[in-house]
């Protein structure tokens, strides 16, 4: 992800100011604030602010006035408690903002998580980029035939080499009409930007802003960071748990145990697992569970359906 000189300098001047305050901060992401985290080809992911950390948590769910003489086990433990029986308001109480560089394809994606505040990258009044998202290899797979949402296998080299120049020209070939259409001079158009930007391609990188709650930034964490996400919002995602690790370790900590590592068992689930546990020979025929689910509660125990 190559920074230009000005987003370097940029980057530095932000990181290198600071200011004395009596709110809570948290030393391992004040390390962090402001620099980029290099994602995909040419997106990134940085901090732009925080609020709170895992005392304000505690704070909230005791209404407290500080952080007190408790033990910082006692609040971890009150923290996987409220992680463990789904408590949401505490978690509310501690924000953070990201600047994010993606693809608008992903913004797409991304834009469903409606709880925070978004603010994007205009191109009615600014001029976008020429830069592009452009899978490696390894990411250009063919249509699962299980999932419709998903990648199967791997394309041969050939047929992968083919699709990136098609990505490549069809990207390129828009960007150069976009250009066209936006010049004044005597071979462009001067088109409006609003209108000359309908012919972009989804490759093509834009940039937001985005302000979340801890509740709901564990939420997206959760759904994005699992392995059936598609792989270019997936790194995001990855890249936030390990800010998240950073900024709130003890509830980043409860959040990989009940959420990220954990598999949640339907009243049916219980049942069938209640039977085995009894040496009830349970299969998917007897079990009371559809194929999939009872293939699914087996994968989670480490066992064959």
């Amino acid at each position: 992800m190559p920074l230009t000189d000005a987003q370097r300098t940029d980057i530095e001047t932000q990181r290198a100011a600071s200011a004395t305050t009596r709110r809570a901060t948290v030393p391992a992401l004040e390390e962090r604030l402001f620099e980029a985290v290099p994602l995909l080809d040419h997106g990134f992911l940085r901090v732009i602010d925080y609020m709170g950390d895992d005392s304000a948590i505690v704070q909230a769910a005791r209404v407290s006035y500080g952080r007190g003489t408790r033990k910082v086990s006692e609040d971890a433990g009150l923290i996987r408690y409220l992680m463990r029986h789904r408590h949401s308001t505490p978690f509310e109480m501690c924000e953070i903002k990201f600047h994010v560089k993606l693809p608008i394809f992903v913004a797409r994606q991304w834009i469903r998580h409606r709880m925070a505040s978004v603010n994007e990258y205009s191109a009615r009044y600014s001029i976008l980029d020429r830069e592009f998202y452009l899978p490696a290899p390894e990411q250009l797979a063919a249509q699962s035939a299980s999932n419709r949402q998903g990648r199967a296998e791997t394309l041969p080299p050939a047929t992968a080499g083919r699709v990136m120049d098609m990505l490549r020209g069809d990207a390129m070939q828009c960007f150069t009409h976009y250009e066209t259409m936006l010049n004044t001079d005597e071979d462009g158009i001067g088109l409006a930007r609003e209108l000359a930007r309908m012919n972009l391609t989804l490759n093509t990188y834009t940039q937001w802003y985005w302000k979340i709650d801890l509740h709901n930034l564990m939420h997206f964490i959760a759904l994005r960071i699992d392995p059936h996400a598609q792989y270019e919002i997936r790194v995001y995602a990855e890249a936030m748990l390990d800010i998240l690790r950073a900024w709130v370790p003890a509830a980043a900590a409860a959040f990989e145990d009940y959420r990220v590592g954990a598999f949640t068992l339907s009243s049916g689930m219980l049942d069938a697992l209640r039977r085995m546990l009894d040496g009830d020979a349970v299969t998917a025929e007897n079990s009371g569970l559809s194929r999939r689910e009872f293939t699914e509660m087996m994968a989670a125990l480490g066992r064959t359906a």
